[in-house]
């Protein structure tokens, strides 16, 4: 893997189980599991940002990885923070490279228009054409998109977040419908598109899961819920069964229906 490819992505390599060498299997995907900034980008902000919710998805890189491990599945993680390049965009919208985020300024985004299209070439693209490899080599039957939820925005102090986890998806719910039942069997307040929906906000699995008729499940975590190690077991084990499950039950209607 070349340095440049390195910084975009991570790859998890899955074993012989679902999304290992398995075709049909699992593939998890991280659009925002790093805070890695390169040493050749100035964002002109204080570096303690870069540990808070507006840089990175707090604990979403472990569990990811616990997870692969766990259901033998691939990965495919961002390496770079969401304020360099927010890779669950569209390339042509203006939050690509975000100017600012939750009320904080981020005055080294302010780019030209061949500056931005580095930005794009030297870290969206190659994320995205890492996971199209990903799906072309195993043909996964369920794509799972990994992120986390701050359980409050600066900008809206008076806006409640209650849910433990949200399930997002755009048209497609088919996954949505089995993992959500399954959450609130498990005792955990969830939220069904929430909390903002896959409607609105949903670039990387429109790209490779609607597109493409693939079902995808659309995981938010609240990031209190994982910020330690603890709480990253407790829900490695939890989503291990929801994910497992959602799988199977779709391997199943599909094999049913064939």
């Amino acid at each position: 893997m070349s340095d440049a490819r390195a910084e975009a992505w991570t790859e998890i390599a899955g074993s012989s189980g679902r999304g290992g060498a398995q075709t049909g299997g699992i593939l998890i995907v991280a659009d925002h599991a790093s805070n890695h900034v390169p040493a050749d980008i100035d964002l002109g902000i204080d570096p303690a940002i870069l540990d808070r919710h507006v840089a990175i998805d707090i604990g979403v890189a472990p569990l990811a990885v616990a997870l692969c491990e766990s259901l033998a599945c691939g990965g495919i993680l961002a390496g770079v923070s969401r304020l360099v390049c927010d890779l669950n965009r569209e390339e042509d919208a203006p939050g690509l490279v975000p100017l600012a985020s939750d009320g904080i300024a981020i005055p080294g985004n302010a780019l030209g228009p061949a500056a931005r299209a580095a930005r794009v070439a030297r870290f969206f693209r190659p994320y995205h054409a890492a996971i199209e490899a990903a799906i072309a080599r195993h043909d996964p039957a369920l794509l799972v998109s990994l992120h986390s939820f701050t359980p409050q925005l600066d900008t809206r102090p008076d806006e409640q977040r209650p849910w433990h986890a949200g399930i997002l998806y755009n048209e497609d719910d088919r996954a949505a419908r089995i993992a959500i039942p399954l959450l609130e069997a498990a005792g955990i307040v969830t939220g069904d598109n929430e909390p903002y929906s896959g409607r609105v906000l949903n670039a990387t699995m429109n790209r490779h899961g609607e597109a493409a008729g693939r079902p995808y499940l659309g995981i938010e975590v609240r990031q209190d819920q994982i910020e330690d190690a603890s709480g990253v077991a407790r829900w490695a084990v939890l989503l291990e069964s929801v994910i497992g499950a959602t799988w199977d039950s779709l391997v199943r209607a599909t094999a049913e229906g064939s």
